[in-house]
Formats: C-alpha cells, sequence, structure tokens
C-alpha cells in the first residue's frame, strides 16, 4: 500500500479500522480465557468431588485427564496464536497510526 497517495482522512480511517478489529480480537481473546477458567475450575472441583468420594474407576480419570491435558495444549495453542495475530495488528495499527502523523506533519 502507498501511503502517499491516501488522504490523512482515509489513513484515519485504516488506523480506525484497524484499532476496531484489534479491539475485537482482544474481546473474544477475553471471553475464551473466561470461558476455559470457568471449564477449568468445574474441573478441577469435580476432581476434588471424586477424590473424596473413592475415586471411581482409576484408569477411567487417568484417560480423562490424559484428554484434559490434550484438550488444554490445544486451547494455549490456539491463546498463542491469537496472542500473536492481535500483536501483528497492533503493530500495524501503530505503524499507519504514525505514517497518519507524519504525513500530517508533511501537509
Amino acid at each position: 500500500m502507498n501511503w502517499g497517495y491516501l488522504s490523512v482522512a482515509d489513513q484515519r480511517g485504516l488506523v480506525i479500522d484497524a484499532a476496531e478489529e484489534v479491539a475485537a480480537l482482544v474481546k473474544a481473546l477475553g471471553e475464551e480465557l473466561t470461558a476455559f477458567r470457568q471449564r477449568a475450575l468445574k474441573a478441577e472441583a469435580r476432581v476434588k468431588e471424586l477424590e473424596a468420594a473413592g475415586g471411581g474407576d482409576k484408569v477411567e480419570l487417568i484417560g480423562r485427564i490424559g484428554a484434559l491435558e490434550a484438550e488444554n495444549q490445544t486451547l494455549l495453542s490456539r491463546i498463542e496464536s491469537a496472542t500473536e495475530r492481535t500483536e501483528g495488528l497492533l503493530d500495524r495499527v501503530r505503524f499507519t497510526r504514525q505514517q497518519t502523523e507524519s504525513a500530517g506533519e508533511t501537509r
């Protein structure tokens, strides 16, 4: 994209669009993190409940723990990926803002 051909208003519009996209991603990440925390708390409560009741089938519990650990890794990977995308968008917003400000100074 050649910033020299965009008006300051167009550049500001791009900055606003990028900022709105970042805000939406951050909100979605926050909601997803809240859901993950709630699930973890429920799982921990369930484990304590099972331990207090004598456990149940230990083989089944071990399998379930393995599945939950795998799911946790997947979720952590998704969070890391979303964080990287968000950081990339923030870099774009900063760059666009810098370009807009420098274009306004040269006029």
